[in-house]
């Protein structure tokens, strides 16, 4: 057996950490507030170290392989439970066990004299070889803005999570904007785990048609200015920017799915069947797309103004706004359109924009650009698992009704070439997108959404 020391407990003050041992196996390290074994809610955080729970398991999800380091946390039974994001295969994080019948390891974590440790049982001799915080920061802007803007309006506490939605959908000034969704997001996840969950509000407020934008140039999809091929400043610059376009727009498709589609009722199969609403979990899922797309959105703010320009410097297109407004009528169809056919795009070519970035020696652009990937995996995945429940409570085939709903609600080809890995980790075999085809269309599909 070996005892790994991790390091002090005072530095890992985040919620989750990378560890790679020095045999190259690596673990993800998490740190959650102590539960309250009579309520089963997580006890309020402190300053203390004692408010705090460590657990150790490995990082990649027995299942497929999925980043454990991403893991959705849940409380059942008095106890926390890592759900892959993936394909939301769960497990115990004390005791690696899962409903699906698959075990995770596990290993078991002492803290003694101020230093964190970890014990790894049938293995002799390992050391630390590395460890990192999980990327979970959003870039705020710091110090004077160029037109200050103040800050942003936040609700009060009667607020429904569809008050919420329709709040940042209507909210222009982006950096409001992101400080609003990841505020929702961490609000709403804390009320999960108390006795008062937030109310839904389905059915009370209708969201915008289109949400403002603010102090940016419109122009159509197929006017955008060429970037080149990043060879240069300018062409990065170029690119980087429409990128943060889309994370933008990302924001607001990811928030006016809840919101839009929050009555949502299934189809019976059969007329003794009762109609099933959407399951908590559905709010909760697109809530982590949304935080992730805000953070995307900061990340790429953020590395613009390091490079000297500015997001509102280039004109910028709304092309994945008339996605949604295509498929307003029916989740199936946004789910289908949006998640699956322009996210999935993102899959496709994001490896070939890093290798630009790499090649001009941009390593904090590669950076920010791999932390995007790695999350857009997780978002198609999030699109098939909900449309394959859909499907499961309506009796269908869930590739067909993607195939059908591409075939009357999106524009063009469903071309490649395609990263079939990146597709498949999310759940997208073949059989979804190969000899794909929308409506007409001569424009390139817009990656990412």
């Amino acid at each position: 057996m070996s005892v790994v020391d991790i390091g002090r407990l005072v530095d890992l003050q985040h919620t989750r950490h990378s560890v790679t041992l020095s045999n190259g196996k690596r673990l993800v390290l998490f740190r959650l507030p102590k539960i309250d074994r009579s309520d089963a809610v997580a006890l309020p955080v402190s300053g203390s170290p004692d408010a705090w729970s460590y657990y150790a398991m490995e990082a990649e999800c027995p299942h497929a392989g999925g980043p454990m380091t991403d893991a959705h946390i849940d409380i059942e039974d008095s106890s926390y439970i890592a759900s892959c994001p993936w394909h939301a295969y769960d497990f115990n994080v004390e005791t690696g066990e899962s409903s699906y019948g698959i075990k995770a390891c596990t290993f078991p974590v002492t803290i003694q004299n101020g230093r964190v440790s970890i014990r790894i049982p049938e293995a002799e001799n390992l050391q630390l070889a590395k460890i990192e915080p999980v990327s979970e920061k959003v870039k705020f802007k710091h110090g004077p803005r160029i037109e200050p803007s103040g800050s942003p309006t936040y609700l009060g506490e009667d607020a429904s999570l569809c008050d919420w939605c329709v709040h940042i959908l209507n909210t222009s000034n982006p950096e409001h904007k992101i400080e609003l969704t990841t505020h929702l997001f961490s609000l709403f996840a804390t009320c999960e785990q108390s006795s008062t969950p937030m109310r839904i509000g389905a059915g009370t407020i209708t969201p915008p048609q289109e949400p403002p934008r603010q102090n940016l140039t419109q122009v159509k999809p197929g006017q955008m200015p060429k970037a080149g091929k990043g060879g240069n400043l300018k062409s990065r610059i170029m690119m980087l920017h429409a990128l943060a376009n889309i994370e933008q727009w990302a924001i607001d498709l990811a928030i006016d799915i809840i919101v839009r589609f929050a009555s949502f009722q299934t189809i019976t199969p059969n007329e003794n069947d009762a109609p099933q609403q959407l399951p908590r979990t559905f709010f909760y899922d697109w809530l982590k797309v949304a935080n992730d797309e805000a953070k995307h959105f900061s990340l790429l703010r953020a590395r613009l103004e390091e490079l000297g320009s500015h997001f509102g410097a280039l004109p910028v297109h709304h092309g994945l706004w008339e996605s949604a407004t295509r498929t307003a009528h029916d989740l199936r169809a946004r789910i289908s359109v949006i998640a699956l056919v322009h996210e999935a795009r993102g899959l496709d070519v994001n490896p070939l924009t890093i290798e630009k970035f790499r090649n001009a020696s941009d390593s904090e652009s590669v950076d920010v650009l791999n932390i995007i990937h790695n999350d857009e995996i997780t978002h198609v995945t999030t699109g098939h698992r909900w449309l394959t429940w859909i499907c499961q409570q309506e009796g269908t085939d869930p590739v067909q009704v993607f195939r059908s709903n591409v075939q009357k609600h999106f524009k063009g080809a469903v071309k490649g070439p395609f990263n079939a890995e990146a597709r498949q980790q999310a759940g997208m075999d073949k059989s979804y997108y190969e000899d794909l085809h929308g409506q007409p269309w001569k424009g390139e599909v817009i990656a990412g959404g």
